[in-house]
């Protein structure tokens, strides 16, 4: 039997074939560097509201995926305490703004892996079993395994959520689309440290009848799985 979630621009996914074994939760970057207090985002200026918003619409996503037997993946941005992963432009970057990624913060060495601020914050630490996903950079697909992993699994459809909307989690649907995976954004579990670029983020994806897949509420996606 068919499933949908009610989603826009059309019902997700695209064929009805939606269940636990084919499908996996994306949880992108939910770590205390973007979404915790002293952490990178929050050292740079920005609302952290903003980007603290999908935290509470993820935990119930996550509660009903996980008792549905859904596959899950977490995400982590992060770089290795030698920086040899780390371009010299992208460090450039973040330090002419003021957060530079390895230097000394209030949580560790920013965006560096094993450092408090890496973690995935405790409101949606990963559980034993489940996948993570160490990237260093801004797509979960680039010089990760997770194309091996989805492929081994057997997974077609991708739930993406997490932040931030314009740049991590659209670079991985974009990622995900080309390589044939069939996307669904949850629009209230992922936000942006600029609210006009999360609007824009969205818009790109529901161009052209859904050039990067869909876009729903998190009540429509656990509506379906019930």
């Amino acid at each position: 039997m068919n499933s949908y979630v009610e989603a826009d621009p059309y019902s997700y996914p695209y064929n009805g074939d939606l269940h636990p074994e084919n499908t996996a939760l994306v949880i992108i970057d939910m770590q205390n560097d973007f979404c915790g207090f002293g952490g990178y985002v929050d050292k740079m200026g920005y609302d952290l509201s903003l980007t603290r918003a999908p935290i509470e619409p993820i935990r119930r996503v996550l509660e009903t995926a996980r008792a549905r037997g859904f596959h899950i993946i977490h995400t982590r941005e992060g770089h290795r305490p030698d920086l040899a992963d780390l371009p010299a432009n992208k460090r450039w970057r973040s330090a002419r703004i003021g957060a530079g990624i390895g230097d000394a913060g209030p949580c560790g060495r920013i965006l560096v892996r094993g450092e408090a601020g890496w973690e995935i914050i405790p409101e949606l630490a990963p559980l034993p079993g489940e996948v993570v996903i160490d990237k260093p950079g801004k797509g979960s697909f680039y010089a990760t395994d997770l194309d091996l992993i989805l492929q081994q699994k057997q997974i077609v459809n991708i739930v993406l959520t997490g932040i931030t909307t314009d740049v991590c989690v659209h670079t991985t649907m974009r990622e995900a689309n080309d390589r044939g995976y069939e996307c669904l954004l949850l629009s209230d579990c992922t936000g942006a440290t600029d609210y006009g670029n999360y609007l824009a983020a969205l818009k790109m994806i529901k161009m052209q009848g859904g050039v990067f897949g869909a876009v729903a509420q998190s009540a429509a996606f656990i509506e379906a799985i019930q």
